[in-house]
């Protein structure tokens, strides 16, 4: 399948990150009572074998859900082992300062939970934008480098280049940082973007922020 686009239509890829990512921060905002906002939108076409050297080696916590409709795919949220213990001990009725190494069982489920919601809000925004409904699976919690964390979320699609959304969102008073990562199937993608109509209005689904840079 050919993979052109309208180019009257490349704007919606802009609109599906930076309404994705505005959700994910709302959703921050609501569940850890603090003020998070997106710092970056961007979009990457990436070859699959530059997908790991994209995302680094750091050691992190990662959540990510795949997508069960069209696009299909996986979203990915990685956070600071530290970030992840702050947010779900917030999420936990008395939660405490703890900051030994690892996770308990119930920090883990309280991040898989932040998971849940984050990604139920992101793929709003991007249902908003594309004009229809996408399913998701149930969160994973992992824990280590994040390369291997890609290798865990297996189902790669053989494709030789990747369509990565990625966002970063802080929460302002903190130091907590949120990165989030969407590997879209570039095939479906584009599918649903030639669906759209050129002259449907998009833009009563989406709040435009001037700061967001995107490439």
């Amino acid at each position: 399948m050919s993979l052109e686009v309208d180019v009257r239509k490349l704007e919606l890829f802009n609109k599906v990150s930076k309404e994705g990512s505005r959700k994910v921060a709302e959703s921050l905002s609501q569940m850890s009572g603090m003020d998070a906002e997106i710092q970056v939108a961007k979009i990457n076409l990436l070859h699959m074998e530059d997908v790991k050297t994209h995302i680094g080696d750091q050691v992190e916590v990662g959540i990510h859900v795949e997508l069960t409709d069209s696009p299909y795919g996986y979203v990915l949220f990685l956070l600071d082992p530290r970030d992840s213990k702050r947010l779900a001990q917030s999420m936990i009725p008395g939660g405490n300062d703890d900051n030994s190494d690892g996770f308990t069982a119930m920090e883990r489920s309280a991040i898989q939970e932040i998971g849940n919601i984050m990604t139920s809000g992101y793929i709003d925004g991007w249902a908003n934008v594309l004009d229809t409904s996408i399913g998701m699976g149930t969160p994973t919690f992992t824990y280590g480098p994040s390369h291997e964390i890609i290798e865990q979320m297996g189902g790669w699609p053989d494709d030789e280049l990747a369509f990565v959304l990625d966002s970063q969102i802080h929460a302002s008073g903190t130091d907590i940082d949120l990165k989030v990562y969407t590997f879209p199937k570039l095939v479906e993608l584009v599918e649903l973007v030639r669906q759209i109509d050129v002259e449907t209005d998009v833009k009563s689904d989406t709040v435009p922020d001037e700061s967001l840079t995107s490439n």
